[in-house]
Order: structure tokens, then C-alpha cells, then sequence
């Protein structure tokens, strides 16, 4: 192969030893499908949904290669801070059935820092409880859990810290945001100044992914390099990342994803579970699957950050924001990397910083901001965004103030929220913003039925439950990760391009089909387009719950079209119109070449949220009765299809949000240095019952471009805005304010009216 083009050209078989490249779940041989036809009936017969509520489509955890598989099953520290002094493998070793026991003695260098949350088994030290000290690997999974459960690891323990507080000594800054001018002591002054003044603290816990499918990784090691068959979506992040794990060109790294039903931001990079199968199967020269347990995902798959932040908002007598300071600390854990810090709406820079501080500078007009971000690395598994990124701590906070401005200068929380949206003079996001906003919280009211709404809190009663509601305003980024494409020609002269996708419809199959044929100059028939795999978002996609959504032929084209032309550029006009080879390359191993799209702008998706509750005046229980999301979408919703499509999403979006408001909680031992409730029996989960009636209204908008994101990235729009909805509604209520998430029920009773 000409170096040259090592970093974008990758050695393949044509595939035609994948087992999922004929399946009818991943298009067959003729993955072009149908192009005409009614829509919503092919959906049901030849889309995802069908393969999958069919039992037809196959995810990672049930790839099964041609030779004899292995299973390896993670050994998870004890302690939360220490050393592994020795590890019993030459007991285990013994038992039949064994393969192999894998620790830092004896597992193979990695080229990562031993500090890296990834660098399995190439030091003592243990950074949290859960981590992976050691592993088995065995003929059979039962063989594998038995001796897992065996292992005698001696450790060397050491005082360890998990309790996150805002005075911490390792606490250091990683963000801040001041006016050009005078800087923080501008924000102070007007503060001090202002007519109204509000100084509040609101704090939300650990949140943990907990997505329906398992993290899974199967790995192959062979002649072209190491192949993984993966749970996650970012399929280039995972690939990049393994190639410098094992010190691998990245064109020796193929990542394929057929199916995901892993996301909510669990997924969006290698875990430890994708480093350990590639261990694994190295060692013992077998293809090797991990499937992590519930109980094992609470430690290293990723969870949202606990975090107290300090919200202090100045206003003048008519409610007319001045001033702003909103603080955030944070935990991370001390093998993470946090301090590249967090600047914008979206994910943080840094695996670890939680922007939370967005919204402000989205969607209201504050003359004077001053934001920051501070870290505390303890003791703890690594966290990362879960479900969305720091908008859903940060808006339940910004907008929690809100309301209580809107009481302390006695307005409407609607009209205080109005009177704050930026004119049509400020630079950036105003204009968009105040119209989106002012759309989604008229359009919301009115359907809702605020007018005529009594504003004083704790006074109506529905026999035994005291009634209220409430209302958010929420933003989110609507960006998606880059789509890739990978393009090259079998020995019989077909061409093949593969989408770094998840899922897609059949009609845009065909489409990108035709595309593909018409830049390369041959038939359709000869194209071939695969969805699932080599590829994908090289960092955290954009949405509530990504990894999933029907992709859309406008996102795809570019890459479509840029990888075939590097084909054809690679290939050589002259060899390609005789269906001749490049020289130097050796038949039966074609050439594939990867492009990228551009980067996408930076846009958001607005939205107004109304929640209505009733309150248990005996036991303090919480009912939702009502959730309503209004959403502007812009060009997103194309048809009664897409319509339904995004109503549903954000609809689920917001139950997810009921569920992290009232309920969800990742408990630490501060003894033992772990989550406590590590499985779905104590992380408790909001269900139907819980949200009877949840509804979305689309209202137009202009925000997104012309080219909109999927629906899966827009949804987390949903999410944001529902804590801060369900706790105004609560002190409506019942008077009492909540500024603690979950709201629990000892919040409530015992205080009037709950006397």
C-alpha cells in the first residue's frame, strides 16, 4: 500500500467474511433498497424497528465469530484508593476451562500514562472502587463468572475522599467567564446594587446512564489488524482510541456497529470493557467478548457528575435582569483529564467539566455575567454527560432562580422570563433566541391554560393533594457528530461504501446509492451502501438519547461523495475506466478510503416547559398529573412522519426528565468509597404510572439552518427544561422551595401546609 494515504486508506477483505453483511437486517446484498412505495408500511417490513421487535437484528453482545470464542469477565477493586499488591492466578489457572488471568503483572504495555482511566492493568494503583484490577478469560461465560468470583486480589489500601464540597483543598478552577471590563468586581458591584437581590444554592446528584442495551465488546485479532464489534456509536472515537492504546496505524483498527441500543452518553467513546476484550484476545490469540453486567456498568461506563451551584441574580423594580453569577463545582475523578476546561452550551472539552452555565448566555439579556467552573478530583469513577450535556443541572438551577426572581418581584414567571428576552440589538444568539423563546412560552400557556393562573403558593387543595404549576424555559445544541464514509471496490469490480450510521431507512439507502453510483460512473446495481461501523462521531453526539435514529440522506451525501472521489482519485482514472488495479496493491486487498463532512454550525433548538403537580399533603408524594414541551424545530419536522417522530422523542425526553427530578439518585458510601445502588432494584427509575400524560407541541422556528440535525439530536431539548418545570410547580404547591434534586419526600413533609 502507498503510505502516503495511511492515515485515510485502510486494508480490507471486501468483507465477505462478515456475517452480518448478507443479513436481511443489514440490507443484504442489494443494500440499496426500494425507492418507491408508501413509507411508513416499508418502515414496518425492511426498517430497524422491524428487524428489531422481530428478534432479527443483532447487536454486539450476540456477535459470534468463526473461530472459537473466549469470554473474559472483569475483576473490580474493592478499595477506592490503594494498591494491588498480588493477584492468586496460578489457582484459577487450574480450574478447567481456564485461559488465562490477566493483571498488571503479567497484561501487555499499552501506550497511554499509567494514569489513564483506560491504561487497564499497567499499574497498582487503584483510583476508584470498581475499577478493573484484574481479569479472567475462560472457555465458556459460566467457567468465567465462577472464577472471577474466585480471584483473591491482596491490596494495600489508603484513605480514600469521595465527598464532593465547594471548599475542597484539590478543588481548582478549569473555566471562568468575566466582563472585558473590571471583570468580576463589575458583576459584584451591580449585585450589591441591584433592587433585587437573590443568593441561592441548588444542588444535583449523580446520574447514571442505564440504557437497555449492555456494553459489549467482541474482539478479533487477525492478519489486517484488530477488529472489535462494539456497543458504541462513536465508532472513530473508540477506533483512534484503540489504535493508540495498542500502537496501531488507525487503518489497522475496524470498529463495526451494526446495531446500538447503548447511548445517553455512556457510549460516545471506548470504555474499559473495549480495552479489556482487545487484552484479552491478544493474549490468548482467540476472539474474546465482554459483556458487562448492571451492577459492573455503575463503575465504568460513564455517569453525570453531582454538582452544587451557586445562582446569585440582581434585577431592577421592574424584574429586568442586571447582574448574574452563576458558579459550578463539580467532581471528577483523579485519572480523568478536566482541566481543558468547558466554554460553551455543549459538551465540556474536557471528559470530565460539566457545562452548566449555557443558558444564561443563550437566553436571557444580562448586561453583566460572570460564570465559572470548578473541579474536585476525588476518588470516584470517571463521570461524563448522561442523557444530555450539562443544560439539564444547569437549566434546573438558572431556571429554578428565575421563578424565584419572578416571586421576589412579584410577576408572572411568564412575563419576567418575556421581559429578560434579548431585543433585536444584541449580537449572536438574541434574536433567534427571544423569538424561539417568546413562541414556545406563549404557544405553551395557551395550550396549557396559565391564564388566569392565582399566583400564590400552598392555597389550592384537591381533597387531600395541594395543587400546582410550573414553567422552564430550556435550550440545547442542536450540532451532531461529523458522519463518515468509507468507499472501495471488491475484485469483481463492485463498489461498496460503508456509513459510520447506526440505522437507516431503506428510502435513504437507495438515495445515497444513487448518489455514490453517479460520482464513481457506473449503474446503481453496482454500488452497495452498509450502515454500521468504521466510522462515526469522533466525539459526543448531540442528543438525548443518540445511537439509534434514523439517519437522513442531506448528512450523509458529503461524506458519500468525498469518500468516492478519493477513490477514484486513489485508483487512478486510467485503472479505474479499465477495471484495472494501482499498481502496488495486491489483489484481494482493495482500497478503502474515509472522508469526513464538515464540521456542523454551532445551533440550538428552544423550548418552554409547563408541569403541573399534585402533592400528598400526608406522605409527600409527588404526582405529574400533566407535562407539557413546547419546542421550536425549525426545518427539522419535513412531514406528518418526522412530526410524529419528534413529538415522541421529546415526549420521552421529558419522561426522562420527570425520572431525574423525582427519582434518580446515584448514592456513594463515604465509608466504602462506591455507589450503593448499583442495579435497577435501588437506582430508582420514573415509569408509565408516573407520567400519565406528557405532550409536545412543534412550533416553526429559524435557528437550525437549512440543513437541520436528526431528530435523535434535538431531543435533548426535552430533557433540560423538566426539573426546573416540576420543582416552580412544586413551590406553587405547596410553597415550599426545593433546591435539592431528587426531591424527596422528607423535603416536604412535616412543613407547612404539609404539617
Amino acid at each position: 500500500m502507498d503510505h502516503r494515504y495511511a492515515d485515510q486508506a485502510t486494508a480490507v477483505s471486501g468483507h465477505r467474511d462478515d456475517p452480518w453483511h448478507d443479513a436481511p437486517w443489514n440490507g443484504g446484498r442489494h443494500g440499496g433498497g426500494r425507492a418507491n412505495g408508501d413509507r411508513r408500511n416499508r418502515d414496518r417490513r425492511d426498517g430497524d424497528e422491524w428487524a428489531k421487535v422481530t428478534g432479527r437484528a443483532r447487536f454486539a453482545a450476540e456477535y459470534s465469530p468463526g473461530a472459537a470464542l473466549a469470554y473474559a469477565v472483569p475483576v473490580q477493586a474493592t478499595i477506592a484508593r490503594g494498591e494491588v499488591v498480588n493477584v492468586d492466578s496460578e489457582t484459577i489457572l487450574t480450574m478447567p476451562g481456564m485461559l488465562a488471568v490477566l493483571w498488571h503483572g503479567n497484561a501487555p504495555g499499552l501506550g497511554v500514562p499509567e494514569e489513564s482511566d483506560l491504561a487497564l492493568f499497567q499499574s497498582p494503583k487503584i483510583a476508584y472502587r470498581g475499577q478493573f484490577v484484574a481479569a479472567v478469560v475462560a472457555e465458556t461465560l459460566e467457567t468465567a463468572y465462577d472464577a472471577a468470583a474466585r480471584v483473591r486480589v491482596d491490596y494495600a489500601p489508603e484513605p480514600h475522599d469521595v465527598v464532593l464540597r465547594e471548599d475542597h483543598p484539590r478543588a481548582y478552577r478549569t473555566w471562568e467567564e468575566a466582563p472585558e471590563e473590571d471583570g468580576r468586581d463589575a458583576v459584584e458591584r451591580a449585585l450589591r446594587e441591584a433592587a433585587v437581590r437573590l443568593d441561592l444554592t441548588y444542588t444535583t446528584p449523580a446520574y447514571h446512564h442505564n440504557p437497555m442495551e449492555p456494553h459489549s465488546t467482541v474482539a478479533v485479532w487477525d492478519e489486517r489488524g484488530l477488529v472489535l464489534y462494539d456497543s458504541c456509536p462513536g465508532a472513530t472515537a473508540v477506533r483512534e482510541t484503540l489504535a493508540e492504546l495498542f500502537t496501531l496505524p488507525p487503518s489497522l483498527v475496524r470498529v463495526i456497529t451494526p446495531h446500538v441500543g447503548v447511548g445517553y452518553g455512556s457510549t460516545p467513546e471506548a470504555r474499559p470493557q473495549t480495552v479489556l476484550a482487545a487484552i484479552a484476545a491478544q493474549v490468548t490469540g482467540r476472539p474474546v467478548k465482554v459483556t458487562l453486567t448492571r451492577r459492573q456498568m455503575f463503575a465504568v461506563t460513564g455517569y453525570r457528575t453531582p454538582l452544587v451551584q451557586r445562582v446569585r441574580l440582581g434585577a431592577d423594580g421592574r424584574g429586568r435582569l442586571v447582574a448574574l453569577g452563576h458558579d459550578v463545582v463539580e467532581q471528577t475523578s483523579t485519572v480523568a483529564d478536566p482541566g481543558r476546561g468547558t466554554e460553551s452550551s455543549g459538551p465540556a472539552s474536557g471528559p470530565a467539566a460539566e457545562a452548566a452555565t449555557g443558558m444564561a448566555r443563550l437566553v436571557y439579556d444580562v448586561p453583566l455575567r460572570y460564570r465559572t467552573h470548578t473541579v474536585v478530583p476525588l476518588d470516584v469513577p470517571t463521570p461524563s454527560w448522561s442523557r444530555t450535556y450539562g443544560e439539564f443541572p444547569g437549566t434546573f438551577a438558572l431556571e429554578s432562580a428565575m421563578d424565584e426572581l419572578a416571586a421576589a418581584c412579584g410577576l408572572d414567571p411568564i412575563e419576567l422570563r418575556l421581559r429578560n428576552l434579548p431585543g433585536a440589538d444584541r449580537q449572536g444568539y438574541g434574536t433567534a433566541a427571544s423569538a424561539a423563546v417568546a413562541a414556545c412560552l406563549r404557544t405553551g400557556a395557551e395550550h396549557f391554560g396559565w391564564a388566569g393562573r392565582d399566583p400564590a403558593p400552598g392555597v389550592r387543595w384537591d381533597g387531600r393533594r395541594l395543587v400546582g404549576t410550573g414553567v422552564a424555559v430550556s435550550a440545547y445544541p442542536a450540532r451532531q457528530p461529523r458522519p463518515e464514509a468509507t468507499a472501495w471496490r471488491d475484485d469483481d469490480g463492485r463498489y461498496r461504501v460503508r456509513l459510520a450510521a447506526a440505522r437507516m431507512r431503506p428510502e435513504e439507502r437507495a438515495a445515497l446509492t444513487t448518489i455514490a453510483a453517479v460520482v464513481l460512473g457506473v449503474t446503481p446495481e453496482r454500488v452497495e451502501i452498509e450502515v454500521g461501523g468504521e466510522g462515526g462521531a469522533a466525539g459526543p453526539p448531540g442528543g438525548a438519547a443518540r445511537g439509534d435514529e434514523p439517519e437522513d440522506v442531506v448528512r450523509w451525501s458529503m461524506p458519500v461523495v468525498r469518500a468516492c472521489e478519493a477513490l477514484l482519485e486513489l485508483l487512478g482514472a486510467a485503472e479505474h475506466g479499465r477495471g484495472g488495479r494501482p499498481g502496488g496493491h495486491a489483489e484481494g486487498t482493495p482500497v478503502a478510503v474515509s472522508a469526513r463532512a464538515d464540521d456542523p454550525d454551532r445551533r440550538h433548538v428552544y423550548g418552554a416547559q409547563f408541569a403541573e403537580v399534585r402533592v400528598n399533603a400526608d406522605t409527600g408524594e409527588i404526582r405529574v398529573p400533566r407535562l407539557l414541551g413546547v419546542f421550536t424545530v425549525g426545518g427539522a419536522a419535513g412531514g406528518a412522519a418526522e412530526e410524529d417522530e419528534l413529538r415522541a422523542l421529546f415526549a420521552g425526553a421529558m419522561t426522562l426528565g420527570l425520572s431525574m427530578t423525582l427519582f434518580e439518585e446515584g448514592e456513594i458510601d463515604e465509608r466504602w468509597g462506591g455507589f450503593l445502588n448499583q442495579d435497577l432494584s435501588h437506582y430508582l427509575l420514573a415509569t408509565f404510572a408516573d407520567a400519565p400524560y406528557v405532550e409536545a407541541h412543534l412550533v416553526p422556528g429559524d435557528g437550525l439552518g437549512p440543513e437541520p440535525p436528526s431528530a435523535g439530536h434535538l431531543a435533548g431539548v426535552g430533557t433540560v427544561g423538566a426539573a426546573a418545570a416540576i420543582a416552580n410547580a412544586v413551590y406553587h404547591a405547596t410553597g415550599i422551595r426545593v433546591r435539592d434534586l431528587p426531591i424527596r419526600l422528607d423535603a416536604l413533609v412535616g412543613r407547612p401546609p404539609l404539617a
